[in-house]
């Protein structure tokens, strides 16, 4: 399961809503790539694909593609806004190490 902070909740609605097109929720996935071997991605969609595991977290509908869902398993997903920028920052318990971008993991 993923969980989203107040903080990356509140910035999903907020890309939502700005959407020109509906969207119906938020993916979610692992890509093979980054300076640790696996990088997040996180887009809009307009349709849920066959292959996907739907989670509601704070209202958000989660896309998750099986092959991704459990490198993602436990994720904590949180929006930092600050001086310095802001983003997404994830926190996963199946990592056994990352970057000091935060973007990518290793297992």
């Amino acid at each position: 399961m993923v969980m989203l902070t107040a903080s990356a909740a509140d910035a999903v609605r907020r890309f939502i809503n700005s959407s020109k097109k509906e969207i119906v929720g938020l993916r979610l996935r692992i890509d093979g790539g980054g300076c640790s071997g696996f990088q997040y991605g996180m887009r809009l969609e307009a349709e849920i694909a066959e292959n996907d595991v739907v989670q509601d977290c704070s209202g958000i509908t989660m896309l998750i593609d099986r092959e991704s869902q459990p490198l993602l398993n436990g994720v904590t997903v949180d929006f930092i806004d600050s001086m310095e920028g802001s983003g997404f920052k994830f926190e996963n318990p199946n990592a056994t190490g990352s970057c000091s971008c935060g973007k990518s993991f290793s297992c």
